[in-house]
């Protein structure tokens, strides 16, 4: 049996049904090159505690990069996993008394925990830099939208006047919430288990704490069982890019609303459209509408790593396995998705006078009347509530005698008596005046945006330096990594 891992306790080889319902290989590839920086460290480790000679170190290395230049692709697929595929690949090259010791003190258990940790570290900078890249659209497009009225809703309802900068640096903020729960992740995914062995770690003089240093790992998981079994840093993951997903989401249904005629607040780039295979004049936001389906994939992932990790018993269990996809799937979705979304967003046409002409449809100043009736009249604003909420059963903005008409059924006397004016309702009723007044913290009114635009801007001035240091960090440490393989096969 040619099997490097079978050979021993087993006799036979599966079928190939077997192998593959029980192969890794196809998700294997995402950590493939995680895997080969794994052998680097741990190699290299293995030489400086003298468990391994140089000149098995240096052979070992050379063969790790020259399965590094080859690809995946030359690697012998009919493995149960990537582990065993490289390390028997390596012995074909360098042969069993050099390639057979590079894995001790190691198991596939923590070396698959700590490839996908690396993969997933580098996966988890990338969103970062894309959320970035949202909230900075999402910001530029508000500044220039400080004064474009538009309605707000509640219950899809027409509600209050607000702006385009207003609803939308609202999304911006939850994408800020967003990418702070990623960096906060991050934290937790950036640990190394290299060198907790199968679970009990091993007889073996290890170092772990250099391979940390050499992947550039922010320290370990010290408990060995913990460090081989636990996922619940993909969990976590996972329900990161489920809630980044549901807020995405949320925008893609706006999009989709407002390209309707009955909205004809935007029209998205032709890119991002499609048309009818029957109706030539139908432009379909179908770019929208799958990002809104593919929240799906990311709740479906999350679902589907809670049930696969619950009730699991310490250490290891092959169960685990089945992890790795689900991550791969809701990453790769999410990535796409905010890319997707920071393209439509950019390149959006934005129809500011259907918008504003909006503004009023439905009564919305309804709430600024009340209030104005409530700070000149001095009554109640339960009873101003009562007095504007029938005014809403007819049809258009009321005038003062219509106020006054209601207010004498309501408290038995007119509100003109108490000082309304014509000119209070009309400004009452002025959409502009309606935003303009509204700048409280976080109102709608273009200074109050303002504001909030300019601390959002400086939050991301923040964040960005701190990915950039991660990111810098991580670099640094790869290389150095590399310097040492070359110390190493230089010698």
């Amino acid at each position: 049996m040619s099997d490097i891992l079978r050979r021993g306790r087993l006799a036979s080889v599966p079928d190939e049904e077997i192998i593959n319902f029980t192969s890794s290989m196809n998700a294997d590839k995402w950590i493939f090159k995680a895997d080969i920086l794994v052998d680097l460290a741990h190699t290299i480790m293995l030489k400086e505690r003298k468990i391994i000679k140089a000149e098995d170190c240096k052979k070992i290395l050379e063969g790790l990069l020259t399965i590094k230049e080859e690809g995946i692709e030359k690697l012998d697929h009919t493995y149960e996993d990537i582990h065993i595929s490289l390390e028997s690949r390596l012995i074909d090259m360098v042969g069993e008394d050099t390639g057979g010791r590079m894995h001790s003190g190691r198991s596939r258990n923590d070396e698959v925990a700590t490839c996908i940790r690396l993969t997933l570290r580098n996966e988890l900078l990338l969103l970062m830099e894309d959320l970035i890249a949202l909230r900075n659209t999402l910001n530029d497009i508000s500044s220039e939208n400080l004064d474009t009225l538009m309605p707000g809703f509640t219950h899809l309802q027409h509600a209050q006047p607000t702006t385009l900068a207003h609803h939308l640096t609202a999304h911006a903020n939850a994408i800020g919430r967003d990418l702070e729960r990623t960096m906060d992740c991050y934290k937790r995914v950036n640990l190394s288990p290299l060198g907790a062995a199968a679970f009990a770690s091993t007889g073996f003089d290890l170092d772990r704490e250099r391979t940390c240093k050499l992947l550039g790992f922010d320290g370990l998981i010290e408990n060995s069982m913990d460090a081989v079994s636990s996922r619940d840093f993909l969990i976590e993951s996972a329900s990161v890019f489920a809630n980044l997903m549901i807020n995405l989401s949320k925008m893609a249904e706006e999009i989709v609303i407002w390209s309707t005629s009955e909205f004809a607040f935007i029209e998205l780039d032709d890119r991002y459209a499609s048309t009818s295979s029957i109706m030539p004049q139908k432009k379909n936001p179908d770019t929208a509408e799958l990002l809104r389906g593919k929240s799906g994939v990311a709740i479906g992932s999350l679902m589907s790593l809670l049930a696969i990790c619950k009730a699991l018993p310490l250490s290891y269990n092959r169960d685990l396995q089945e992890a790795t996809p689900n991550i791969m799937r809701s990453l790769e979705t999410t990535r796409a998705s905010v890319r997707i979304m920071n393209g439509m967003m950019a390149t959006m046409s934005i129809n500011k006078e259907n918008m504003a002409g909006l503004a009023t449809a439905g009564f919305t100043t309804a709430t600024e009347l009340a209030d104005t009736m409530v700070r000149v009249c001095d009554i109640p604003f339960r009873t101003a509530h009562q007095i504007v909420g029938v005014l809403a059963r007819g049809n258009g903005e009321p005038t003062l005698g219509e106020i006054d008409a209601v207010a004498h059924n309501v408290i038995g006397e007119s509100l003109s008596s108490r000082g309304l004016t014509e000119d209070m309702v009309k400004e009452a009723l002025d959409p502009v005046l309606n935003v303009s007044k509204r700048n409280v913290i976080g109102g709608p009114s273009p200074d109050s945006m303002e504001r909030l635009i300019e601390s959002s801007r400086e939050r991301i001035a923040n964040d960005t330096e701190i990915i950039e240091s991660l990111i810098a960090n991580r670099e640094r440490a790869i290389e150095g990594l590399f310097c040492e393989v070359e110390k190493c096969i230089d010698v």
